[in-house]
């Protein structure tokens, strides 16, 4: 990070939550916060932190244990609508948009799921009352974590690559440092990158500034839709990389589509937890048959960012999607999914 370290994160956190929650995580151990990677606050439960190794929850002098126990201190229904209170700077209006997503995203990329009861008009959420947990994931730097994956993405020229996971599997990290890795020309060319932080977790932008370090020839569009920004930033920024996360819907895949007729080389991902659940979903197929992506980068769960489970070609998963839809079915999807 730039403005905000690492080491500094949790404190950070901790700050914003401020009231019972602070009081509780304030006593978590140097060496202990710098292994969390998620904290959950629930009403009526203790506390929990979610690290590499697994879930903990704190006791009453703010040592992580395996299991939970009757003694342990918990939080109210009261002390997490103070913490989302806080964390809004007591002014809730001025997130809804946010909250009707049912996350908020604080300084330094740090974002904050929340649940609760829905109010829901139309059929549509439009806002979260009776909070009852509040899922704080630390975002964090990690320089040099996108080696292993840039090795390999050498090996297939100048085309796109689509990063796979399951959640807190580091793909918003290494997304991040692709950015810095392109736009520093570590890979031996300085690139104008344009990335598209919708959530504002990519580059943590506070006050205009990137509170991450995602290089020296990076344009952030924070807070935009991705489909509009994606076709702002190829039109107004003139990227050789455009960077996003979480692509998915038709909106957003057409304008990668767009992109690529533009000839920008293309980044970002998909939740998938193994190669079975990513040719089963029907984005995947869609993303990959844009012809925007060379390869597909498996992550590993709950390791350090970046960690590549397996490498996949981008034709290779196609063939194998076409072997297991039945000839007549699969032209019933391409008319369904709106693929030609």
């Amino acid at each position: 990070m730039t403005k905000l370290t690492q080491e500094n994160s949790f404190s950070f956190v901790v700050q914003a939550l401020g009231g019972r929650a602070a009081i509780l995580l304030g006593k978590v151990s140097d060496q202990a916060r710098s292994n969390v990677q998620e904290i959950g606050l629930r009403a009526g439960k203790p506390v929990s932190l979610v690290t590499q190794e697994g879930v903990f929850f704190l006791n009453g002098r703010g040592i992580p244990t395996r299991l939970p126990q009757r003694d342990m201190p918990t939080l109210g229904a009261s002390d997490l609508a103070e913490s989302l209170r806080r964390l809004c700077g007591y002014s809730i209006y001025s997130f809804q948009e946010e909250l009707r997503e049912g996350f908020l995203t604080l300084r330094g990329g740090h974002r904050v799921g929340v649940a609760g009861t829905t109010v829901v008009r139309e059929g549509k959420i439009t806002g979260i009352r009776e909070v009852s947990s509040l899922n704080l994931r630390l975002a964090r730097a990690c320089p040099g974590c996108a080696q292993a994956v840039l090795n390999r993405f050498s090996e297939v020229g100048e085309s796109g690559l689509l990063l796979a996971g399951p959640p807190a599997s580091g793909k918003t990290t290494l997304l991040r440092e692709l950015a810095r890795v392109f736009s520093d020309g570590e890979t031996g060319l300085v690139r104008k990158v344009a990335l598209i932080d919708e959530r504002g977790e990519l580059a943590g932008v506070w006050g205009g500034v990137p509170q991450f370090d995602v290089g020296e020839c990076c344009d952030v569009l924070s807070g935009c839709p991705k489909a509009e920004g994606i076709l702002q930033a190829v039109r107004s920024l003139s990227p050789s990389v455009l960077i996003c996360d979480e692509v998915g819907s038709r909106e957003e895949i057409d304008a990668l589509r767009y992109c690529l007729n533009m000839g920008v080389l293309l980044f970002t991902s998909i939740h998938a937890g193994s190669k079975e659940e990513l040719l089963r979903r029907p984005q995947a197929r869609e993303l990959l048959e844009t012809g925007a992506f060379s390869a597909v980068a498996m992550l590993s769960s709950r390791r350090e960012p970046g960690t590549l489970q397996e490498w996949y070609q981008a034709g290779d998963l196609l063939a194998e999607m076409d072997r297991r839809v039945p000839s007549c079915a699969g032209r019933q999807f391409c008319r369904i999914s709106g693929v030609a």
